[in-house]
């Protein structure tokens, strides 16, 4: 019969080549269905890459942003549900205990707020003012927010040694602008935060609470006015003020006094940095000068609120009903079963995480991920190589940065051992506050040894990566390689245009306007010539021009300044990407899948990776308070590569067009 061969008597057959694995979204790594191609690639490439996406997926109640990113989240956070439930019937697993004593809400509501009543005994109780100073250090080692924010890493300038910094704080909303904006939509937040105190206070048992609640929101305006703007608070240079503990009297007072909260809450802090210095002189005269109750009022309601999933249900919803509600605009709280798999991920995280790695990260996703890192670097090295506005001498300690790179994927080498962390069955309160003693504890012990590489700072289930610049380091957590970002199945230009650009966004980290500050060592040190720093400084210019222009909200631009790191990330990170990507094909073609070209499915997987759904209150906050752009400006730092312009045939007088000379290069 034609078309079939025939097999010789003494012929075996031979079994058929196993199929591709299918990819998880689309018939080659991206849903097509989501796409809006009655736009324009040119006009909104965020739009046409994802617009029937935006238009077609309701947005979830609980929820103040949605898309990829949070998706990837959800079923992290669904995954660890499983894990965490599954430990229930295991008499020795921390795990389940302190998630059960979180979801025994019949016992929580009918304990009230008897729990937390010895600590709100021991504020109200404040009468000399300079005991103060020793509550705010009970307050850290509690993990309650107060007028310091503490933090434990390695010395900028020593990176080989730990160091305690700390930053400013003192105010309950999320920014200073919030306090100081003649904003319409500002001014509406700061009534809304008023009331929000009242009731606070209120559940706290006390009386006159709106008298009060307006003596607590005009101190913490009067420190909002001396805090640093979020520009400044995120200089590396400016931020590096390192102080004996001594020498920390200059930012103290009677009442506030940081030796005293050091001693008392650190006892092996010797050195430490004091981030915003003029910020903490301000903090402790205005602390000074505030009645004493009114330092009491604002401990209790920063004290309820740090605490409240550990309290009855009321105290979690008036958190909600202002943090979420109001900030961030979004109208229902998520599931009582995700709470409670969030508090025993951040009380047990690395039990949570061998298992999780054991259960969802297989082996060949790390080799995978770390063979296309150190692809990535190859390029990066290259790009530098072939700079014509970098001098050689500069050059060369870049290339040596490069070579001292570590690229991690997946976990870390080592766990920690939570032994020592006392959880008890049905003791959600005692659970809380031992796990926060517990990890202020593992924090500032680090002071006491030198850095540790295996030391991470996000855990492999967490959704995110990260560079740290002083140590060298790009961190690829577990969670945060799977579709859409990665997909091992999936066409390999739309796994190079989502996690190879964001493996090139955190590599150019250590590259951008505070990460350049830092040399081939990781110490924070100047090893630019002035002829670099004047064509990066450029370059940065024209960079942040482009983004300051964008107007997510009618009359609402954003900031080019500072999410400019950010933004040079985006641009070297999709740069190099595209350069790895071309350089995988070894000279030939890339095949055409579904009508799109390589090239074409390289800048729809970025695309994809950015489409989002957001309400407008939390845009407005990301305007103010983040370091990072929105999503569709994201997806649109393309119109600044020539092969993008290629790829859409994007021409002269479509929105996002650029000249030739005005597209920002960088890297």
């Amino acid at each position: 019969m034609a078309g079939f061969a025939q097999l010789g008597a003494q012929d075996t057959p031979q079994p058929a080549a196993p199929a591709k694995p299918a990819p998880e979204i689309g018939a080659f790594g991206f849903d097509e269905n989501g796409m809006d191609k009655s736009v324009k690639p040119g006009d909104d490439f965020y739009a046409y890459a994802g617009g029937g996406w935006v238009k077609n997926t309701p947005m979830p109640a609980d929820k103040a942003m949605y898309g990829s990113y949070l998706v990837m989240r959800d079923l992290t956070s669904e995954r660890l549900r499983g894990i965490i439930e599954g430990t229930q019937g295991d008499p020795a697993s921390k795990l389940g205990r302190a998630y059960a004593a979180y979801m025994d809400t019949a016992k929580i509501e009918s304990l009230g707020m008897k729990p937390v009543q010895p600590w709100l005994a021991r504020i109200k109780g404040l009468n000399d003012r300079r005991g103060y100073s020793a509550l705010v250090a009970e307050s850290m080692r509690m993990g309650i927010s107060g007028p310091y924010f503490p933090w434990v890493w390695p010395d900028d300038r020593q990176p080989e040694r730990m160091i305690l910094s700390i930053w400013q704080d003192g105010t309950g909303m999320p920014d200073r602008d919030m306090y100081l904006s003649d904003k319409p939509a500002f001014a509406k937040m700061r009534e809304a935060y008023l009331a929000h105190l009242a009731r606070v206070l209120a559940l706290a048992g006390e009386s006159d609470v709106e008298a009060r609640a307006r003596a607590v929101m005009a101190m913490e305006t009067e420190i909002a006015k001396v805090q640093w703007t979020r520009v400044d608070a995120n200089d590396v240079t400016k931020t590096y003020n390192k102080f004996t503990l001594a020498q920390t009297a200059q930012f103290s007072t009677p009442t506030l006094d940081m030796p005293t909260v050091i001693k008392a809450a650190v006892p092996n802090a010797g050195e430490l940095i004091v981030s915003h210095p003029s910020a903490m002189i301000g903090i402790a005269r205005i602390m000074d000068e505030a009645p004493i109750e009114v330092l009491r009022d604002q401990m209790m309601v920063r004290s309820l609120m740090s605490l409240a999933p550990a309290l009855p249900d009321a105290v979690e919803a008036e958190r909600f009903a202002f943090y979420d509600k109001v900030v961030n605009g979004t109208p229902e709280r998520e599931p009582r079963w995700r709470k409670g798999t969030a508090l025993v991920n951040g009380m047990l995280r690395d039990e949570v995480a061998q298992l999780y790695v054991r259960r969802y990260f297989p082996p060949e996703y790390k080799a995978s991920m770390t063979s296309l890192a150190n692809n990535l670097l190859a390029v990066m090295g290259d790009r530098i190589g072939r700079l014509d506005w970098m001098q050689p001498v500069t050059k060369a300690k870049a290339q040596q940065k490069l070579k001292g790179f570590v690229v991690r994927v997946g976990y870390p080498d080592a766990f920690r051992d939570y032994a020592a962390l006392d959880v008890k069955e049905g003791d959600l309160f005692g659970n809380v506050i031992r796990a926060n003693r517990f990890e202020f504890a593992w924090s500032v012990g680090r002071l006491d040894r030198p850095t540790q590489r295996s030391d991470w700072y996000y855990s492999p289930q967490t959704v995110n990566a990260n560079a740290s610049w002083n140590r060298l380091e790009i961190t690829f957590p577990a969670a945060f390689l799977q579709a859409p970002s990665f997909d091992p199945k999936a066409d390999p230009a739309v796994n190079y245009g989502a996690i190879g650009a964001i493996a090139g966004h955190e590599i150019s980290h250590h590259f951008d306007d505070n990460g350049s500050k830092f040399n081939e060592k990781g110490l924070l040190q100047s090893w630019w010539t002035p002829e670099d720093l004047k064509a990066f400084e450029a370059a940065s210019k024209a960079l942040i021009a482009q983004y300051d222009a964008y107007q997510p909200l009618p009359g609402e631009h954003m900031s080019g300044r500072l999410t400019l790191g950010e933004n040079i990330g985006d641009l070297a990170g999709l740069t190099i990407a595209y350069d790895a990507y071309q350089r995988s094909l070894g000279g030939k073609p890339a095949p055409v899948i579904n009508g799109y070209t390589g090239d074409q499915r390289f800048f729809l997987g970025w695309a994809q990776f950015w489409r989002v759904k957001q309400r407008e209150e939390h845009l407005r906050q990301q305007l103010l308070t983040d370091t990072h752009s929105p999503a569709t400006q994201r997806a649109w730092v393309v119109r600044n590569l020539d092969a993008w312009y290629k790829a859409f045939d994007v021409k002269p007088g479509d929105k996002l067009y650029l000249e030739p000379s005005k597209r920002v290069r960088i890297w």
